[in-house]
């Protein structure tokens, strides 16, 4: 590929969380003068470090990185504003001359990105937001709960309730709004907007371990973020006045952590918790990118990954 049409060319490296993105994330930037994209719905936001698992500047040596720390935690980011913000950072990257690398495991996040799907849960088909609709699933929440609100949704739409946890309010309600006002699932829409061209050239690297082994480095994972201070983060948020139930604190961990705060659980009992929400959100990430992403997928357990990834770009930059 030539020069000018290289640089046209975005890296998209997916998978589900500690599946080892960063690392090779990293490594394939300093190999091609690149520049990561954070594709994070979490990571997104300031002074949620180690609870999201953003990479150190150890990690991220001299390799410049994007969309980290761009929004209070009290704001209700979506994907429209990641889409146009992230838009903009590829772009000054691409202009630059650089390789942008979009790396993370939020899907809705990339595909916005990507195919200009602007909406946390609609696609450019999908209604507007704020209507009669919203008012009614919102309050059908607040007297209900969460757990009912998921069971209205799956009644309607098995496959996007699927992929979502009954805590992440904005999207179920969402999901429940288009429902209700256009008669087609959000599943439906999502796939009618994959089908639109996309607006840039990519090349999806999609990363893979054994089951087991994925799950024991979670729960690794999950072991290093309190020994670096979890808790105490969750404790400064409060205490910066961050509310309980805005969007990002409904980040796994958090809420399980204000229980412990509040005299509700014990540690142990909510680490246990932790683990096992961060499991099946894996799971729930495994398959969304299995049919939902073309990519070309390795075993980020082999030992020759840089070389496999490093071979896949090259190809398709000089094709």
């Amino acid at each position: 590929m030539k020069e000018s049409a290289r640089r046209q060319l975005l890296i998209c490296l997916v998978g589900p969380t500690a599946v080892g993105k960063t690392a090779l994330s990293c490594k394939l930037a300093r190999a091609f003068g690149g520049e990561v994209i954070s594709c994070d719905s979490r990571q997104i936001y300031r002074g949620m470090d180690v609870g999201t698992a953003k990479p150190t500047a150890e990690e991220k040596g001299n390799v410049p990185h994007h969309m980290i720390d761009v929004a209070d935690p009290r704001e209700d980011y979506s994907a429209a504003r990641y889409a146009a913000e992230a838009t903009q950072a590829v772009e000054r990257v691409l202009a630059r001359g650089r390789l942008p690398i979009v790396t993370g495991g939020t899907g809705l996040y990339l595909r916005a990105l990507v195919t200009g799907m602007y909406g946390d849960a609609g696609g450019g088909d999908a209604p507007g937001s704020g209507g009669a609709a919203r008012i009614y699933w919102q309050a059908y929440l607040e007297m209900y709960g969460e757990e009912r609100l998921l069971e209205a949704l799956r009644a309607v739409d098995g496959e996007t309730a699927g992929r979502l946890h009954q805590r992440d309010h904005v999207r179920v309600v969402r999901a429940l709004e288009v429902f209700t006002e256009t008669g087609v699932t959000m599943a439906e829409h999502l796939r009618r907007s994959a089908r639109r061209p996309r607006r840039f050239e990519t090349l999806t690297i999609g990363l893979r371990r054994d089951r087991t082994r994925l799950y024991e480095r979670i729960d690794a994972r999950v072991d290093e973020m309190m020994s670096q201070g979890f808790l105490e983060e969750v404790r400064r948020l409060r205490d910066a006045g961050v509310p309980e139930d805005v969007p990002a604190m409904n980040a796994i961990g958090y809420r399980e952590l204000g229980e412990v705060l509040d005299g509700q659980a014990t540690l142990t009992e909510a680490v246990a918790r932790i683990k096992q929400a961060t499991r099946r959100y894996a799971k729930r990430q495994i398959t969304w990118f299995a049919h939902q992403w073309d990519a070309e997928w390795l075993d980020a357990g082999a030992g020759n990954l840089l070389t496999a990834s490093t071979e896949i770009v090259e190809k398709s930059i000089l094709s």
